[in-house]
This record gives structure tokens, sequence and C-alpha cells, in this order.
């Protein structure tokens, strides 16, 4: 049961041939045994996970239907969950027990998801391997002496071992794209807006996005449907209508204009992922593509300019983690400011606390022209660049990260080559467009993925693209050895 995808486990209930039940208690036992070796969970929500099944069960029983209806997912841990811890995977929230649910934990448990738990990430959603959580690095499952990416690394190898079908993640700069591309899983960074924020804790407001991690296109497109959509208490979700995206899947890719950017190959790229992106090109030329070559003269500026913004945000939004209101708390403080210092010093791990000092630098009177500001002024640029692109091109295509995944402590003395691994994703984030990550081959045993970008609010396209592709190929089926 546990090779099951979502799209198979929904025909599954639907045809009688297991119950939710049945499911989940196979499910939680193949966390419990198999887990201790990934790290990826940070909590297990054993009760809760039976108790949902059940109702699943009945639900059917009284014949209703549907795609998420019984399901079994789990929650990247930012996504607030009523009565059940939610730490960022930091010792600043290890004791926070969220007194609501966020929107997408909401909208998904109406569906009739069933939660299995809470999936470990790098701390405060700060990194690019899973390697800054305070609850211990996640290992990825297709070799357990590498990172499985990050920051939703936990969920992306809690998927890609077959602990569970799919998970939900965010997306800041590439958390959901570059995981996925490490552990061999298809995931989806929505446009912004299109995924409710509201109860998932903020690291940088203007850019993060909660989106799917799964194996297949299709079972993006089945969660993405239960995640999407308008919150008026979210004043950044956009009130656009959701389509259906399972629907869309179909659709034929012949006279689709696809646009290379030339910026993607060069010298960072590894030479044996350029030659996999070369062949997932010319799979889609089979299938009717027409390749084209585009500029987004940019780019270069790109990784600078995010690396101000998002600490800056980060900043501003982890200053109400401060020891009195709610959090970590240091021990005996001597007066307010002691306490202040004290536990947030405690609180947060070494990566969130260059985050913040970097943000606050570029945020403060003498630098915020020279930093903040002009990194702003960059954004739109690079923005404008994917406007201009898209006047020629149906969607762009490239790789989703120019190394596979390192070892483990690999890149801990220098942050800025880990860094610099997110050179294809942040622009995504910066534009606030849609991207996906696909698989598309191996290098050295570890997965390899193929990033395509779209317009706004053309998850659809995207999802159909990889659809299509993956009913050609076989990567995404490939399973790391031992799970």
């Amino acid at each position: 049961m546990h090779q099951l995808t979502l799209a198979e486990i929904a025909r599954g209930l639907a045809d009688k041939k297991f119950s939710s039940e049945e499911l989940t208690k196979v499910l939680l036992a193949r966390i419990t045994q198999l887990d201790p070796q990934l790290n990826s969970f940070i909590s297990l929500t054993e009760e809760l996970a039976l108790e949902q099944a059940k109702a699943a069960d009945v639900r059917r029983a009284n014949g209703e239907s549907g795609a998420l209806l019984g399901a079994p997912i789990a929650h990247k841990d930012l996504f607030c969950t009523q009565g059940i811890r939610t730490s960022c995977g930091s010792k600043m929230l290890d004791n926070f027990k969220a007194p609501y649910d966020a929107t997408v934990v909401s909208k998904l448990a109406a569906a009739g998801t069933v939660t299995l738990g809470k999936t470990n990430m790098d701390e405060f959603a700060m990194g690019s391997a899973n390697e800054s959580s305070w609850y211990g690095a996640v290992k990825n499952p297709w070799n357990l002496e590498h990172v499985p990416g990050g920051s939703s690394g936990g969920s992306a190898a809690a998927v890609a071992a077959r602990l569970l079908p799919a998970a939900t993640a965010t997306d800041t700069g590439g958390s959901i794209r570059q995981p996925a591309a490490f552990t061999n899983l298809t995931g989806l960074k929505p446009t912004y807006g299109r995924v409710s924020r509201w109860g998932m804790i903020a690291y940088a407001s203007s850019l993060d996005q909660g989106g799917p991690l799964a194996r297949t296109a299709e079972d993006c497109a089945i969660l993405l449907q239960g995640m999407a959509g308008f919150d008026p208490n979210d004043s950044t979700s956009i009130d656009e209508p959701v389509p259906d995206y399972a629907a869309g899947l179909n659709g034929s890719l012949q006279g689709l204009r696809i646009g290379v950017p030339k910026e993607y190959f060069g010298a960072g790229l590894d030479p044996r992922i350029a030659d996999l992106i070369q062949n997932s090109i010319k799979e889609l030329q089979k299938l009717g593509a027409v390749i084209k070559e585009i500029s987004l003269p940019n780019m270069q500026h790109a990784i600078p300019a995010y690396y101000v913004i998002a600490p800056a945000e980060a900043s501003s939004n982890l200053s109400r983690f401060d020891g009195v209101r709610f959090g970590h708390r240091c021990e005996d403080p001597k007066n307010l400011e002691d306490l202040y210092k004290r536990s947030r010093g405690e609180g947060f791990g070494a990566e969130v606390q260059r985050r913040i000092m970097v943000g606050a630098y570029a945020l403060s009177a003498g630098y915020y022209d020279a930093y903040y500001l002009k990194a702003q002024k960059i954004r739109r640029l690079v923005k404008n660049d994917f406007m201009t692109a898209f006047n020629e091109v149906d969607i762009i295509l490239g790789p989703t990260t120019p190394n596979p995944a390192w070892k483990l402590g690999a890149k801990n003395s220098d942050p800025v080559a880990a860094y610099l691994e997110d050179v294809y994703t942040i622009t995504a984030n910066l534009a606030g467009l849609p991207g996906l990550s696909m698989p598309a081959g191996f290098v050295d045993g570890l997965p390899v993925g193929v990033q395509l970008l779209a317009p706004y609010f053309q998850e659809g396209r995207l999802l159909n693209v990889a659809h299509q592709y993956q009913l050609h190929t076989d990567w995404h089926t490939r399973t790391p050895t031992g799970f």
C-alpha cells in the first residue's frame, strides 16, 4: 500500500479495496519503523490520524466522494495545527501548540485528508539543506550521507521514502522545488497569493508560498486543488478562480512554446545536469513542443537581491519571538533587556541569527537606500525580464539546481556556497511566478530535477506539461533502495 500514489489511493478507496483506517495504520507503522534513519518527522499525530481516517471512511460509506477523502498526508511544521506542536524546526517554538489551524490545514481537513504528522524543516525555513533544524538534519533517502534539500526537506524525504504519498511544503526561494529535485519528486510553488499564508509562520512575507510535494504531477494537481483558493483572512491572497487542475492534465503539448534561457547554462552548472536537461527538452519536442532560446539578463543579480530582501523581511517577522508573548524564555532574566537577548540568543540557531543580523543591517537608517531599496529595484527588473520572455514563450525550462545533493555538512562552513545553489529557483519567488520541478534523471545515483516556470496563475499549464512528460518517462517511478 505504501507504493500507491494519491490518485491510486483515491481509486482504491472508491473501489473499497481498502479503508482509510487500514492505509493509515500501515503508513504509521512504516514511519515508526523507517523514519529514525531519515529524521523526516518532528511530530507524529497517530491519534488524530486514526480519528480522521475513521471519519473519512464514514463519509465514504454515506456516499461522499473526493480525491482527498481519506488520503494520508503530512504538514510541514510551520503550518499551525490546533493543539499540536508547531515548532518551525526551532528551539524557539519547541513548546508552542497552535490555538488554531492554518487555512491550508483546515481546507485539507475539510476535504477529508488524514494528518499523519508534522515534518522536519530548516529552522524558520532558512536553509537549503535541512541541516539548520533544532531537531537535527534530515537525511536523503537516496543516500543517507547526503542532504535532502531545504527548507522542506522533511516533507520531501518522507514522500520519497514512501512513508506517505504527499505532503505540504513552502517555498521562499526554492524550498519546494529544490528538495523535489534532490529526492526525485514533483514539487510545485504556486503563484504568490494562490495559496493562503494565514497560519503559515512567516519567513519572508512577500516571497513565502505554500504548495504540494508528491511523486507525480497528477498528485500535485490533486493536493493543490485542496490547498488553493481565496482567503479573506490573508491580505495577500488573490481572489482568482481555481481551475480543475486534474481535468487539465491531458492537454496536448503540440505547438507549446518553451523558452530556454541562455543564462541557465553557464559555468556554475554541472555539465551532467546540463545533458539531462537537454534530454528532457528532446522528450518534450517529441510531444510537439517548440523550443526557443531566450534571455533573462538580470538573473545574475537575483541572488544578491534575494539575500537582502529575504533577511530584511525575516528580521522584521522574527522580532515577535522575544520570550515574552510565546516561544522560548530564558531562565531567571535580570531585566527586560537580558530577557530579550538571552531568550533570542538561546532560541534561535546560527543560520537564523545570521539572517536576522543581515536583514537588520540592510534596513538600518544608513544602509536602507544602498541595499534594501536597490534590491527591490532589481526585483522589478527580474520581473520585467520574465514578462518580456512570456510575450514570446508559454513556459520557461531549465535546471532546478546547479548540482545534485551534496554531502551532509559539506557546506556548513560556507553559507554563501549553499546560497548559490538557489540560483535557478529564487527568480520565481522574486517575481511571484509559479514554478515546478519534476524528476529528470540521476547523477552519481542522486536525483536531478528540471524546472518549469509559467505566467501568473498558470499552474495548470505546468502540471499539464509535467504530466505529459511523466507519461513518456519513468524517472518519477524510481524508488530509493531500502524504502
